[in-house]
């Protein structure tokens, strides 16, 4: 693509704070995983992040570094290494990427921030398998590895209706975690602590809901392209006051775009949902794609997975087990299916595009006749795009940019 034909990339102007609370949080980390007195823990990214926190831990989400792995294009020759040692090149590229790049001791983290040099080492691993199997078979790896404890939630899946069954059996799996993390941080566990954090997680992603539907907006003023990178501190620091800051700084100036009618693309034609995971390492390549086509693709299920509208703190274990267990991930496909059609309908949304993504099944909604359910049901088209969350040799470029611009001409058509 030429600089001719690049569309104007208009700029959040708020980017510059997320890098730095983003640089702080990884510096903090950094300090802690060197310090004696300071404990860091691993938590899978929609894990009981709140429990660790009230704990005093310092709390790390590899998933945001395998993503920052694909988005640094650095997955695709690391994933070869985990391959080496027995990991299946099928199963998922956050696992591969990430355990490749513990074999080969590099990290994005030490080329976008100077002095630190890895990953921060744990005193303990938490997972929930709310996501997948994957997450609990790659934190077991590394909890071996660096020779600490692990514990897990393990989540129902498939489900139409959430029950209090469901509910209580996770809440009970959790409350059960503060024990042995009391043992591990030293500290007392203290409900009001966790009601503490928690207040702040819910704040955290009331406001971060409030920054999404702001692409409800025709224009919209943000693309799914901008939630991917500033989901990061409803990621890594919900629980916060340094995101709940953040987000007040974000909505307001989306909300300012809003009122003046701007637009996050020029001459926004079309507005599009995507249901999947990011191609980490093509987002600013298909972002200008989109743009050039006068397109919009301004909503997503991925960006909505922190949003947790259960928490409540008065009700501190079985809120945080409703609300990491009403994920779409671990539902069945008729409560996507329902999900979905609410998003079309509230975005605007005339084109559907998912991405299976090869090593992730689980978030792949494309491959038991979905997209033609909801096509036949709410007339919207739908595009499905071959690639990879991480592993970039599983996407063609080349096809994948001649069937977006295909299916843009379907819509002009119709």
């Amino acid at each position: 693509m030429s600089e001719v034909e690049k569309p104007i990339r208009k700029k959040i102007m708020a980017t510059g704070e997320m890098r730095k609370i983003m640089a702080d949080y990884f510096y903090e980390l950094d300090t802690a995983s060197k310090s004696s007195d300071m404990k860091v823990a691993w938590c899978s990214s929609v894990g009981p992040a709140e429990i660790l926190r009230s704990l005093g831990f310092y709390v790390y989400f590899p998933e945001n570094h395998a993503a920052m792995l694909g988005a640094t294009r650095m997955s695709t020759d690391l994933i070869p290494y985990a391959n080496a040692i027995g990991y299946s090149p099928e199963i998922c590229s956050y696992l591969t990427a990430d355990i490749g790049a513990y074999l080969q001791r590099t990290t994005p983290l030490s080329k976008a921030y100077e002095g630190i040099e890895s990953i921060p080492k744990p005193d303990v691993v938490v997972f929930n398998t709310n996501q997948c199997r994957d997450v609990q078979d790659w934190f077991g790896w590394f909890a071996t590895e660096y020779g600490v404890p692990i514990h897990g939630v393990h989540t129902h899946r498939g489900i139409k209706d959430i029950t209090e069954a469901h509910v209580r059996s996770v809440a009970k799996q959790m409350e059960a975690l503060t024990e042995p993390l009391e043992k591990i941080s030293g500290e007392r566990f203290d409900i009001e602590n966790l009601k503490k954090v928690l207040t702040l997680s819910r704040e955290c992603s009331d406001l971060w809901k409030k920054v999404l539907d702001t692409a409800a907006a025709v224009p919209s003023p943000l693309t799914f392209f901008d939630g991917t990178i500033h989901m990061g501190p409803a990621v890594v620091l919900r629980g916060t006051q340094q995101a709940v800051d953040y987000y007040k700084m974000l909505l307001a100036e989306l909300e300012e775009r809003v009122k003046n009618g701007e637009g996050a693309v020029e001459g926004e034609r079309f507005r599009l949902y995507w249901e999947g995971m990011p191609i980490w390492g093509r987002l600013r390549d298909h972002s200008e794609l989109f743009g050039t086509l006068n397109t919009s693709v301004l909503a997503s299920t991925y960006c909505n997975s922190w949003i947790f509208s259960a928490f409540d703190p008065n009700d501190a274990f079985n809120s945080m087990a409703r609300a990491y267990t009403e994920l779409f991930i671990v539902r069945s496909d008729d409560a996507k299916e329902r999900y979905i059609k609410e998003m079309l309908d509230f975005f605007k949304i005339d084109g559907i595009v998912y991405h299976d993504a090869k090593t992730c099944p689980n978030n792949s909604n494309n491959r038991y006749g979905m997209p033609q359910r909801l096509e036949t049901e709410t007339g919207i088209p739908a595009l499905t795009i071959n690639g990879d969350l991480n592993d970039l040799r599983c996407l063609s470029d080349e096809q994948a940019k001649t069937n977006i611009e295909a299916f843009i001409e379907q819509l002009e058509e119709k």
